[in-house]
């Protein structure tokens, strides 16, 4: 498992690098059509190259990581965090539309890669994983 500063597991992410161009125009595709673009994004948009500073986050997570010198919202004193509770329930608020539109294997890789990312935070925090 790779896991993101916010619990995402990215070793079954379909954005997370290296990915062929066709897999990133089907990510990109089910990106759209899941709701998380409101377009079908270029493969150099949909490409994800890790958690970094410099690369964007709806909810700050890799910025506050940084500033207080850990590597994931497990590590910190803080967890969970407001903010980080909102990023559990609006992540969470896609999974009806997903089980919706989605394959069953199309949702399963959503499910691992991004709707368990409290249990996968908590496991760590539990574990007082150093990631």
């Amino acid at each position: 498992m790779i896991l993101a500063a916010c619990g995402n597991d990215c070793s079954v992410c379909p954005r997370y690098l290296p990915k062929t161009d066709e897999e990133l125009r089907k990510t990109a595709e089910l990106w759209y059509k899941i709701g998380y673009r409101d377009h079908v994004v270029t493969n150099e948009e949909i490409s994800c190259t890790g958690c970094k500073p410099e690369n964007w986050c709806r909810y700050n997570v890799i910025a506050c990581c940084t500033a207080r010198n850990i590597k994931s919202c497990a590590q910190c004193e803080n967890y969970p965090c407001d903010n980080l509770l909102e990023c559990f329930e609006v992540t969470s608020s896609f999974i009806p539309k997903c089980r919706e539109v989605c394959t069953d294997e199309e949702f399963e890789i959503l499910h691992k890669a991004f709707f368990e990312k409290r249990k996968n935070l908590d496991e760590a925090k539990e574990r007082g994983e150093k990631l």
